[in-house]
């Protein structure tokens, strides 16, 4: 019985007065096991959406604001009528598309006469045509049942050119400009018509189409004959976690939102694969990782340089800077000389290393607690020094003179996702990251490729690939193993 059948029945009398308060009584019951539902709900929600919990009723203690409720723009907007939300149109018909076409080209497959070919369908794509916008209408000609002729330029299933994409990842990941900025950019300079979302959409599409070649450049650092490394802090939403770059003769890679630890590094550069040289700062990861290894001098040289520095009536510092730079500077000029031999650089290195045992055995020893900060930190410095030169990992440039001495290519390359990083622009979730290495570790390998980094010439390798199927990363990855594979058409 519902409440109006109760009260009716009470009016005619039906209902006894008894009765009505065991009623009134299940109903109370009833309210609170449903306000129980509600509040355990809201607990659950709480989890997935935070605001609910700055969710309360209204009270008779929080009477609603004069301002909001009663002013006259209030009442206006309550007596408005309210108006219908309108449908998304959702995705356009490619007839339409292809009716707002400012230019129509014809395709037809290579080796197959056009008498042959009928229409297969057509496709509208948004194209740079003299640094201009310009959306093309394609007619895809070919033979019934026979494979599709691919558009030149054009990823499958893309709306835009390659060079759009190309430009947009070039300007979001190089540049360092927001998505809602590059677009402002492609339409003020392009007259192109690009929302955030639609932005958003091609960077995941040109990342997965590079994938691929992202997977060759990590087999290659792999396996390269000298790598540089060094690492950042990064976030991926509200996490911290870090960026690592690797870098070879010919090949950059970029992860970010990994992990700094070994077992990263052992992704990366596995054990039983890498047998090169490491280049790299003198972090713990590092340590008794490699069969040879070279630290970077210039980390070493900073220490010293920051006691001189903040200590400058303190003689004794300024002596074992200039003691320390002039070993460096003669290291180098060993390293430059052409005219020594293995054996010759052996004995030029015995030499160096019994330079730098005189310069830091002096100040040598446990940093004791009764020493002053300074002196603290120059006997950590001469502690660290005279344990990389046990390691043999100080001088490894001068017996091989491809090795830089220093990392400081590595912190040029991470110039730009630091500054990124303190303006707050990082990733926002791990896909978005993953995608970020994909694009960025294959715009810097092709800057450190190619004669000049223009966007003539990055497109001009990049439609190589789609055309003979067989990108320069992979070309590299052949001539490292000694073969030559058939070359397969990229559907990526």
């Amino acid at each position: 019985m519902n409440a109006r059948e109760a009260r009716m029945a009470f009016e005619a009398g039906r209902l006894p007065a008894e009765q009505l308060l065991d009623l009134l009584q299940r109903q109370e019951c009833l309210i609170q096991q449903l306000l129980a539902e509600v509040q355990r709900l809201k607990q659950r929600l709480a989890q997935y959406e935070p605001e609910v919990n700055r969710e309360r009723p209204p009270t008779q203690a929080d009477p609603p604001s004069p301002s909001a409720s009663s002013s006259v723009d209030a009442e206006q907007q309550r007596r408005r009528p309210r108006r219908r939300k309108k449908k998304s149109p959702g995705r356009r018909p490619t007839e339409d598309k292809f009716a707002q076409a400012q230019r129509v080209e014809a395709i037809y497959p290579e080796g197959v006469p056009r008498a042959d070919c009928q229409l297969l369908r057509e496709r509208a794509v948004w194209r740079l045509v003299d640094h201009r916008a310009v959306l093309v209408g394609y007619r895809i000609f070919g033979r019934p049942g026979g494979p599709e002729p691919p558009i030149p330029g054009v990823t499958p299933r893309c709306e835009y050119g390659l060079e759009i994409l190309v430009v947009l990842a070039f300007l979001a990941y190089v540049i360092g400009l927001s998505l809602a900025k590059a677009c402002a950019v492609l339409a003020f300079f392009c007259q192109l018509p690009l929302s955030r979302s639609q932005a958003d959409a091609l960077l995941r599409q040109l990342a997965h189409h590079w994938q691929g070649q992202f997977d060759t450049l990590c087999d290659l650092i792999a396996h390269a004959a000298v790598v540089y490394m060094d690492e950042t802090g990064w976030k991926v939403g509200r996490a911290g976690c870090s960026l690592w770059t690797f870098a070879s003769a010919g090949q950059r890679v970029f992860v970010f939102g990994c992990h700094k630890d070994a077992a990263t590094l052992d992704t990366l550069l596995p054990p039983e694969v890498f047998r090169g040289i490491g280049v790299s700062d003198d972090a713990a990861v590092y340590r008794d990782r490699f069969d040879r290894a070279q630290k970077c001098w210039a980390h070493l040289l900073r220490k010293a340089i920051r006691l001189a520095l903040l200590y400058p009536r303190k003689k004794k510092y300024q002596r074992f800077l200039d003691g320390l730079l002039e070993l460096y500077q003669d290291a180098k000029r060993v390293a430059g000389d052409g005219r020594l031999g293995e054996a010759g650089r052996q004995q030029r290195v015995a030499e160096l290393e019994g330079r730098l045992c005189a310069l830091c055995v002096p100040h040598q020893g446990g940093a004791a607690a009764d020493l002053s900060p300074p002196e603290r930190d120059l006997c950590n410095l001469a502690n660290e020094l005279l344990d990389r030169l046990m390691d043999e990992e100080l001088f490894t440039f001068v017996l091989h003179p491809e090795v830089e001495p220093t990392n400081n290519r590595m912190e040029r390359l991470q110039r730009g996702p630091a500054l990124e990083r303190k303006a707050g622009r990082t990733s926002k979730t791990a896909a978005g990251a993953q995608r970020r290495s994909v694009i960025v570790s294959v715009l810097e390998s092709l800057r450190a490729n190619l004669e000049g980094f223009t966007l003539s010439s990055v497109l001009a390798e990049v439609q190589r690939w789609l055309a003979e199927g067989q990108s320069l990363f992979e070309r590299q990855w052949q001539g490292l193993l000694g073969t030559t594979a058939t070359a397969v058409p990229d559907t990526g």
